[in-house]
């Protein structure tokens, strides 16, 4: 992402000699809220030379906007969109590089506080980056507190995310999103994959973690596209076994549901 500055301090016109590209002129770029699909604020401090149009450019992070302006202060706001290396650079209207510095993104994690425990998970935004930004949003609006785990079958699945206790659906779904199972993850034991219907493109709030290697629920083909995966337990693989061993019941018709409530309290962004 690359947005113009035009930043004018007459003061400092004689002192630099002129107007034509101070290497010194920014000293710093601070960063807050680099997180995977956020909204980054960048922080360009220095001492600009009078004259010079200076374009930062930031290409993992778009929709870029400034927010404020001073003459030794730049204030930009811009959403993250890769994890990894956050390359910056800063370049004069002649194209000579004044700064650059790799700041870094880690991979967005997330905490689920259930009645039996907390489980963490890592997400892969850059294998289902449309799934990881589904779920962030309902986590972002607190969809998942106080529902339940409403499927659990023993060395298979274990699948929330859709209804509150009394198998009461939640209310406040998103749109469906596309199917994203064609990304080489597989189901592992201990990952964490969207469920869906029948539809391949249908999935929307809800999730399960593999008790098992679910290998038969990975992408074969255009025909048979599997479920996808998103992310990986990092921290909780027993509190998901545990979960998974509960006993089950059949209730309203439904089999394979927890005779007692196995309650989702939240789930929150760690990063």
């Amino acid at each position: 992402m690359k947005l113009r500055l035009a930043l004018f301090l007459p003061v400092l016109l004689a002192a630099c000699g002129g107007s034509g590209g101070d290497k010194s002129a920014i000293f710093e770029v601070h960063a807050n809220n680099l997180a995977y699909g956020s909204t980054a604020t960048l922080l360009f401090v220095g001492s600009f030379v009078a004259g010079q149009s200076l374009t930062p450019d930031t290409p993992t992070c778009t929709s870029g906007t400034g927010v404020y302006s001073t003459p030794t202060q730049y204030v930009l706001k811009c959403t993250v969109t890769a994890t990894g290396d956050f390359p910056v650079t800063v370049k004069t209207s002649s194209g000579d590089v004044i700064y650059s510095k790799t700041l870094s993104v880690p991979a967005p994690r997330v905490t689920f506080s259930t009645s039996k425990g907390n489980i963490v998970a890592e997400l892969y935004p850059d294998k289902a980056p449309n799934s990881v930004i589904n779920f962030l949003r309902y986590v972002q609006f607190g969809f998942y507190s106080q529902t339940i785990f409403h499927r659990v079958i023993k060395d298979f699945v274990v699948q929330g995310g859709g209804f509150k206790p009394g198998l009461v659906p939640q209310d406040g779904q998103l749109a469906p999103i596309p199917l994203e199972s064609n990304n080489g993850l597989s189901n592992a034991r201990g990952t964490l994959a969207m469920a869906r219907t029948t539809d391949p493109n249908s999935a929307t709030s809800q999730f399960y973690f593999n008790l098992v290697d679910n290998t038969f629920l990975d992408y074969k083909d255009a025909s048979n596209p599997g479920y996808a995966v998103f992310g990986k337990i990092v921290s909780g693989l027993d509190v998901v076994d545990a979960i998974g061993a509960v006993p089950t019941t059949t209730v309203q018709g439904a089999g394979d549901i927890p005779a007692t409530d196995v309650v989702l309290n939240s789930v929150t962004r760690d990063q």
